[in-house]
């Protein structure tokens, strides 16, 4: 791909991802609707899916958003600075999302990147991303259960990449790479999670209710 355009070092492109992913919008937004501290709540995590439930629907729509809108910001800010690099593209996607997952302001204790994610693959690969949207959907409205949706996204995302990259094209080796370990550290977040799921014990996704873990 192209090379950089500017005096800008590249590592500099990593380090500025990683600190718009580790700003918590979940935790700012919880607060912004009443919310003391979304991690005292819930299942004490800043993603979207506990402000929903400890904060309402509203602010976990936002919180989504705003997630989102970082990942893909990262990213479309790579490819505006190193002329569209896949490597510093997808070194600046796993940037932020391991700024979200591992915030220095939060004792490295963040979110599960899922939303991050998202916004940086939407930037990356735009249809990609919409197959791994419509099975995150398909999945939460058949068992429920958000995490196992969140799972089975991340899980196919290489696959849809590497598929969707381009007509008859194969992705870089730095997207297929940055992919799998970007889709790795995501089901590693919900390890808690998949643990639950096998007991039996993960509850089913409400918006009705603030109590429930995610």
């Amino acid at each position: 791909m192209h090379g950089i355009s500017t005096d800008i070092p590249p590592v500099a492109i990593a380090m500025v991802a990683y600190l718009l992913g580790s700003i918590p919008f979940g935790l700012l937004v919880g607060n912004l609707f009443g919310a003391a501290d979304v991690r005292k709540e819930g299942s004490g995590n800043i993603g979207a899916t506990n402000v929903a439930r400890v904060a309402g629907p509203v602010a976990g729509i936002l919180t989504l958003l705003l997630d989102a809108g970082k990942g893909a910001l990262a990213v479309a800010g790579a490819a505006r600075i190193t002329n569209v690099s896949a490597l510093w593209m997808m070194a600046a996607g796993f940037a932020v999302l391991m700024g979200h997952c591992f915030p220095i302001w939060l004792r490295f204790r963040g979110g599960k990147g899922v939303a991050t994610a998202a916004g940086v693959f939407l930037v990356l690969c735009p249809l990609a991303c919409l197959g791994a949207t419509i099975l995150f959907v398909l999945v939460v409205i058949f068992w429920r259960f958000v995490s196992l949706g969140s799972i089975s996204a991340a899980a196919a995302m290489p696959l849809l990449v590497y598929f969707f990259w381009a007509p008859r094209h194969a992705p870089p080796f730095s997207i297929i790479f940055g992919s799998w370990a970007a889709a790795l550290l995501i089901i590693y977040k919900h390890d808690a999670n998949i643990q639950r799921l096998v007991q039996g014990d993960e509850p089913k996704f409400s918006f009705g209710s603030k109590k429930e873990a995610p």
